[in-house]
């Protein structure tokens, strides 16, 4: 069985996930603090919202639409690149970040698919709500495996 970002039962496991977390979690791969790892979150989700742009040129859209269906249909490898938007690097308040990613993920459930506002994504291109529901749920249960939890 899949788990979905508009399930309530799954979105409830995966607030738990977010809720074990501390400042002090180490994580297991990469260069992210935990902080900069909810802050990330936190901007991949305002894409679906419509809240976010990014730029992708070209060639980048490209490889997207070429590698969506293999990339959406497996586990997303470690340290993976990802677009200048969605790094930070600065120190951001702990608690600030995590209430503001339960606030976000928790829309998928609490509105269904009309949280989604965008259906064609910069880099992966046409998206369904189906294509959101992996791309979220895979993107968020990625980071919180990075950080053990």
């Amino acid at each position: 069985m899949t788990n979905s970002i508009y399930d309530t039962s799954d979105t409830e496991k995966t607030i738990a996930r977010i809720q074990s977390l501390s400042p002090n979690t180490p994580a297991v791969w990469g260069k992210m603090n935990v902080d900069q790892m909810l802050q990330h979150c936190n901007a991949a989700i305002e894409v679906a919202f419509g809240e976010k742009e990014i730029t992708v040129n070209w060639m980048m859209r490209l490889l997207g639409k070429l590698v969506k269906k293999k990339i959406f249909n497996s586990d997303f490898q470690h340290n993976s690149p990802t677009a200048p938007e969605f790094i930070f690097e600065d120190n951001y308040d702990f608690e600030t970040s995590k209430s503001t990613l339960i606030q976000k993920y928790s829309r998928f459930s609490n509105e269904g698919k009309s949280a989604i506002t965008v259906m064609k994504h910069p880099f992966w291109g046409n998206m369904t709500y189906e294509d959101w529901d992996k791309l979220m749920w895979k993107h968020l249960d990625h980071h919180l495996r990075q950080f053990g939890v």
